[in-house]
């Protein structure tokens, strides 16, 4: 059974660590809380022991725990660290080292991988200094999730929220096949781009249903630039197509991860080659083949503009932008010789979703295509309700987590794989 330390932090995200505990049991993931004392003003020792059938630890000053240096032993005996919710203060103290209670002292005594999901107030998550702890936490290796987007309790809207726990679940899963961990990349950065990245190394601990073939990925948005500080661009995070890369990864296959600019960790098993233009991501596409399949992710920017040498600057009119239409990556793919055995590309409507993804499926020549509505909050949220369209008719999904979203479709691109048919 693998097991997992569960650090809660304080903030009134906690409660939702009662339901990460649940989720983790039923899982079969064996697991003991560390409650900070911020923590214990929202969820009680009590409820987390009858929840995860364990004691439940709370102070460094703990004579009989400590008289067997319990903090080092808790620190080494789990197969990973997770922290939730991961406040602004504990981020910081974890990016600084400090070690003044429990919870601070086992995570810089600890020799495991560490998981953060953050939680926090929209403005204190996008401050400078979170921004900057949370990136050299991710240069140390640690996985630290994006927050979910949405409202608060504080009554503010955005980036803060901490993921709904079934999406922690998924990442704990994801993070306990790596036997031995590695870095883990941190946000991309633009001198960055075309350069390859590996994410963590993965073990025989997976599952092989993909061994020995290779997929190709495309995930996030691209940047058009107008001048030389704006750009055109869109709302994808790049949430979804990363989640299926580290999937596809996560059953054995060769993974390429072709990615706009995005604030994601490379998944584990993942090899990741970072872009900015559609023009640049259809260059990296090409030069990535051949591949057994191809899952094309990635919220392409349809038109590009004729980019100044100098900042525009604002004059009697708006200035008038002369657009080019950018190639079209997975139909150029469809057509190309060396087109992999599965094309696999993406729809993201706001009306009419099922005929304009048939209508798309058609036009581009891919095999299957997969529609969402994106009219809510689905481009930077933590769920997608989607629709697969094949050659049999459609199958619509109810709205799931995008891990799990992930991991149904990398099994059906295994199943296509290892049958005549490719639906």
């Amino acid at each position: 059974m693998k097991r997992i330390l569960l650090i809660v932090g304080g903030g009134i995200a906690a409660y939702k660590a009662c339901e990460l505990v649940r989720l983790c049991r039923k899982a079969g993931i064996g697991l003991k809380v560390v409650l900070t004392e911020g923590g214990s003003h929202f969820v009680t020792p009590m409820t987390l022991a009858a929840l995860s059938e364990n004691q439940v630890y709370t102070t460094l000053w703990d004579l009989k725990d400590e008289a067997e240096m319990g903090h080092i032993q808790l620190s080494r005996e789990a197969d990973l660290v997770v922290v939730a919710p991961a406040t602004a203060d504990l981020l910081a103290k974890m990016a600084a080292g400090l070690a003044d209670d429990l919870a601070t002292t086992l995570l810089l005594a600890t020799d495991k991988p560490v998981l953060a999901a953050p939680a926090m107030n929209v403005r204190m998550w996008e401050h400078a200094a979170t921004r900057r702890n949370v990136a050299q936490l991710r240069a140390d290796g640690v996985t630290v999730l994006e927050p979910d987007e949405g409202p608060m309790a504080c009554g503010e809207y955005g980036p803060g929220r901490l993921p709904e726990p079934e999406a922690i679940l998924a990442a704990i899963q994801q993070a306990l096949s790596i036997v031995r961990p590695e870095l883990v990349e941190g946000p991309s950065s633009s001198s960055d781009f075309g350069q390859e990245k590996s994410g963590a190394s993965t073990s025989a601990a997976r599952t092989d249903g993909l061994a020995g073939k290779h997929i190709l990925v495309t995930a996030g948005p691209t940047h058009e630039p107008i001048d030389p500080v704006r750009y055109i661009a869109n709302r994808s995070s790049g949430r979804q197509g990363y989640a299926i890369a580290g999937a596809l990864a996560a059953l054995g296959a060769r993974v390429t991860l072709v990615s706009g600019p995005v604030t994601l960790p490379t998944p584990p098993g993942v090899t990741r080659i970072d872009v900015e233009t559609a023009q640049d991501m259809a260059n990296a596409v090409a030069a990535a083949l051949p591949a057994d399949a191809a899952v094309m992710v990635a919220a392409v920017g349809d038109w590009r503009a004729e980019t100044a040498p100098q900042k525009l600057k604002k004059g009697d009119a708006p200035p008038s932008l002369l657009l080019s239409e950018n190639p079209d990556i997975l139909a150029l793919l469809a057509r190309s010789p060396h087109r992999p055995a599965l094309v696999v590309g993406f729809a993201a409507e706001t009306e009419a979703v099922i005929e304009h993804a048939t209508a798309k499926r058609a036009r581009k020549g891919a095999d299957w295509i997969v529609a969402n509505d994106v009219s809510g909050d689905v481009m930077g949220g933590p769920a997608n309700a989607v629709h697969l369209v094949t050659a049999d008719g459609v199958e619509s999904w109810e709205r799931l987590p995008k891990d799990e979203v992930a991991r149904r479709l990398a099994a059906r691109i295994a199943d296509a794989l290892t049958t005549p048919s490719k639906g």
